[in-house]
């Protein structure tokens, strides 16, 4: 009891540190918004989060916790588990994702994950074909690729961390960067069944760097006979979307065959404003079949009418229990303005 006690309060204060230290620069967001690299690193993977408006990193587990709280691998039900994702994003992007966690017993668990957008085939413009009328094209690739390992302590206590590589390319120009998160779950806070706190410290690292040859320029001598050649523009760096969450969630047993869940998160984004979340979940045991229905939303106080695209999000689930392997399929639904709204579908193995 005196261990638990103790991470606790160690969480507790290097949450506070970190809280402080992220107010502190709240009053410049405004102004950096949109001027992060990478953010593809926030767009959600796993739809039963998504239904839940985000706000999970409290409770989700298994190899969906990767992207909300990889502390949530450690408490993975199966010996291995592998999820597959697709979601038709915004401006005809599509998501793809594909990640496997492995538990060795003692040891923790490790789980290797991939992200992938397709952004279809986009006309070339140059200087000296601006209309594209030559007719040609590039398909932009971005993709994160994440080992994460998690292990529970107590338990209560549970504790991950992930390690991604980012890579994106557009044309003849590219970028690369590494990010780690590190996350926290604790279930049975002061002893009180099903009550759970979460916290995940996502996305940060090194600023990004870009080259390739699409940056190189041709420059002509305007004295002496010196030939052609070509000289490199230098990109700047631009920072990677940290951030901080807290989070926190309820579940009960309201029969032998029903449950439900409450959910709740703060997020402070060094790239954008404070959001909100909250969320919830039902549940329904029959023999082997569970169904799920979900809802959730987030919330910007302090952002303007137009900066908000996102709205409500719902959705469900289905697993089924079969003799050595075990079936989860989910849907979640995202409201979106200017854009079609978001369609997320997601199978989950368990072996």
């Amino acid at each position: 009891m005196k261990n638990r006690v103790v991470y606790f309060f160690v969480l507790l204060c290097v949450v506070m540190a970190v809280v402080v230290s992220n107010l502190r620069a709240q009053e410049s967001q405004n102004k950096r918004i949109g001027s992060a690299a990478a953010v593809e690193l926030l767009v959600p993977v796993d739809a039963r989060g998504l239904a839940m408006g985000g706000s999970c990193i409290a409770f989700v587990e298994g190899v969906s916790a990767i992207h909300w709280n990889p502390a949530g691998l450690g408490r993975l039900e199966s010996s291995a588990q592998a999820m597959f994702t697709s979601m038709a994003y915004i401006a005809d992007i599509r998501l793809n994702y594909g990640a496997v966690g492995v538990s060795f017993g003692g040891f923790g668990v490790v789980g290797i994950s991939v992200r992938s957008f397709s952004f279809g085939d986009i006309l070339l413009t140059t200087n000296d074909d601006p209309e594209g009328l030559m007719g040609r094209t590039f398909s932009p690739a971005f993709i994160t690729v994440g080992l994460t390992y998690a292990r529970a302590f107590t338990d209560a206590i549970t504790v991950g961390g992930t390690v991604k590589v980012i890579s994106e390319t557009m044309a003849r120009a590219n970028g690369s960067g590494m990010a780690f998160d590190l996350g926290v779950q604790y279930r049975n806070v002061a002893g009180l069944s099903g009550l759970n706190i979460g916290v995940a410290l996502k996305n940060y690292g090194a600023q990004m760097d870009f080259g390739g040859s699409g940056l190189l320029r041709r420059a002509t001598s305007s004295e002496g006979k010196r030939p052609e050649q070509y000289y490199r523009i230098e990109a700047a760096s631009f920072e990677l979307p940290s951030l901080l969450e807290m989070g926190i969630a309820y579940k009960r047993d309201l029969t032998k065959d029903l449950f439900a869940v409450v959910t709740g998160s703060f997020v402070n984004d060094n790239m954008a404003l404070d959001q909100y979340r909250i969320g919830g979940e039902i549940g329904y045991t029959m023999d082997k079949l569970r169904f799920f229905g979900r809802g959730g939303m987030e919330y910007s106080p302090k952002s303007d009418v137009d900066e908000v695209i996102w709205g409500p999000s719902v959705g469900g689930g289905l697993y089924y229990a079969a003799p050595g392997i075990s079936l989860m399929l989910d849907y979640a639904y995202r409201q979106t303005k200017y854009f079609d709204n978001n369609s997320m579908f997601t199978l989950t193995f368990g072996f």
